[in-house]
Order: C-alpha cells, then structure tokens, then sequence
C-alpha cells in the first residue's frame, strides 16, 4: 500500500527515524481497523473522531495521540500530492489536531555538579551515561541520535558543527572548556572519520540505527541509577523526558 511505499522510500534515503514513526502510525491503524488496508477515502472527520476517542480511552495521552494525527496528515498531504487522493476528501479541514504543552522543568546546576562530582571508574557501566548526559547538557540538548553520528571530524576551530538526523538543520556550538575535557579520552589515537563516542558498533547505516536505540535503551535505564545515585531522581527524569535525547 501507499503507506508502506512511503516507508520503503524513507529507509533506502536513510530515513530511519521518520520510517519508524509511520510503522508505528500504520501499526496503530491496524489495531483500530482490524484489517490490513484502509482507503483514504475511509479515512473521514468521523474516523478520525472515532481513532481519537479509541486512543484517549485506552488512557493514551493526547500528545501521543497529536504524534499519530500528525503522522496521518503527513500521509494523506503525499498521496495528495502524488494524485493518488483528490484533496476533495481531506479530512483535515475540519479535524483540528489536539496537543497539550508538557511541563518545562529545568534542571539546576546544583544538581548538575552532583553529577559531575559523582566518583565512577572508567570502566563503570555509569562512566560513558554520565559523560553522554553532561555532553548533551553543555551542547546545548543535542540528541542521542545525533551525538551517536558525531564524527571527530566535526570538531572544527574550537566548535562542534553538524546538521540533525531529524530535520538536516545546522547547529554551531562552542566548544567550552568543561565539554573539551569530556571529550578528550574519547578523542585519543582516533582520525577525523572515527565516530566520537561509542555508540555504533557496525557499518551498515540500518545496523547503525538499531545501534542507536540499543545504545538509548541502556543509555535512559543507566541514567535513573546515576539519579538515584546522586538523589535527583525527580529532578533529572522530569529533564530528560522533555528532551529530546530521550527519544531520538
């Protein structure tokens, strides 16, 4: 189907994260309908009424719920664009996608230099979580993602230049002092095709995404050891779930 031809597209352009969010869409399209195809024209203002008050009963949030809608619009804006739909039948017009604003709780920096002064060996479990939390902190948020594909090639005059996996936007950050003393023992004996940090373990660009959500994984579950470690439990999840390193 269209659905699944969009998806194909996207992995063979390596568009690996924006492939997942729509498997998970057309997965959740398939629960609703019981059935393995749905034809746009199906796809109405009640549907989507009918999805939205199937998903909030579950007790889904609506933000979850905004991330399926949004998927589907995108959907529906393709085919119509390609002449598979006429734009006659678009649901959207009258269905108003649904967000909530998430809390905004910043973490101190009291509770930062918890973290930096917390003892781990190098060779702790907690070493390189610690080090990836702080690098993404003083780099301004950057996600788990794209620290993964950080080449020690992007240092460049003091700075870290790259463009996002997600969007291909470009970001410059200084290099400050505390990030370059992070990033030195991951910089040793390495040229400036070596990834930075290690994360990926295989070459092929697909392997190298399950890399990645392998690596987050273990990455958000040693986080919680390292906040009950240094008692900020509350304080660093409430941080990191409104971060984007949390989910790509």
């Amino acid at each position: 189907d269209f659905t699944r031809q969009l998806i194909d597209e996207m992995e063979e352009a390596n568009r690996f994260g924006n492939a997942k969010a729509y498997k998970c869409a057309l997965g959740a399209l398939k629960n609703f309908n019981n059935k393995e195809l749905l034809r746009f024209e199906e796809m109405s203002y009640t549907y989507l009424k009918r999805f939205e008050t199937a998903h909030l009963k579950k007790g889904n949030s609506i933000n979850g719920l905004s991330m399926y809608m949004r998927t589907f619009r995108a959907i529906y804006n393709k085919a119509i664009h390609r002449g598979i739909v006429s734009s006659d039948t678009y649901p959207f017009k009258k269905y108003k996608i649904k967000s909530e604003p998430t809390a905004k709780r910043a973490i101190s920096k009291e509770k930062i230099r918890r973290i930096l002064d917390l003892k781990l060996d190098s060779d702790s479990p907690l070493f390189n979580t610690r080090n990836y939390f702080l690098c993404s902190y003083l780099m301004n948020g950057i996600s788990f993602i794209d620290m993964a594909f950080l080449k020690v090639g992007d240092i460049i005059d003091g700075r870290i230049q790259y463009r996002r996996q997600k969007t291909a936007r470009y970001y410059d950050i200084k290099l400050t002092p505390q990030l370059s003393s992070i990033l030195a023992s991951y910089l040793i004996d390495k040229d400036k095709t070596a990834y930075i940090f290690p994360i990926l373990k295989r070459k092929e660009i697909q392997d190298q995404f399950n890399d990645v959500q392998w690596e987050r994984k273990r990455y958000n579950k040693r986080l919680k050891e390292i906040a009950i470690l240094c008692e900020i439990e509350e304080h660093l999840t409430s941080y990191v779930s409104r971060h984007s390193m949390a989910t790509n």
